[in-house]
């Protein structure tokens, strides 16, 4: 049974990219192109996995993961953080902040099937 992954992302070459990607690996793959949208589809959808772009106009990633980690239906998501921060603490701050893993851009691809899976339980954390 294929794992559904939501996807919010305002970047089209990005979501492109990581659909693709995870698509080949198996997944079945939901996108949302701001954080309003990642919400209402998140509640709808519930999915395995979140990957949340953190910088999109309106909503943006904390806002919408504040959101989600708030009510307790969507509490239980999993949700990481994409984000093109990667200064010294970024990755404790979005931690703090709720989220269940950090994934710094550009995003590695060859690493991203085996992190997606230690995200979802399927291979254990290193």
């Amino acid at each position: 049974m294929p794992y559904k992954i939501l996807l919010v992302e305002d970047n089209e070459n990005n979501r492109l990219l990581l659909r693709d990607i995870l698509t080949f690996h198996g997944h079945e793959i939901t996108v949302a192109s701001d954080g309003e949208e990642g919400v209402a589809l998140a509640r709808e959808l519930m999915p395995d996995l979140i990957l949340m772009d953190i910088q999109m106009p309106g909503m943006d990633g904390m806002t919408a993961s504040r959101i989600l980690k708030g009510d307790p239906a969507t509490s239980g998501l999993k949700i990481i953080a994409l984000t093109s921060f990667a200064m010294r603490g970024d990755q404790e701050k979005f931690l703090a902040a709720g989220f269940d893993g950090y994934l710094s851009k550009p995003i590695n691809t060859r690493e991203l099937p085996g992190l997606v899976r230690q995200w979802l339980g399927m291979e254990p954390q290193p």
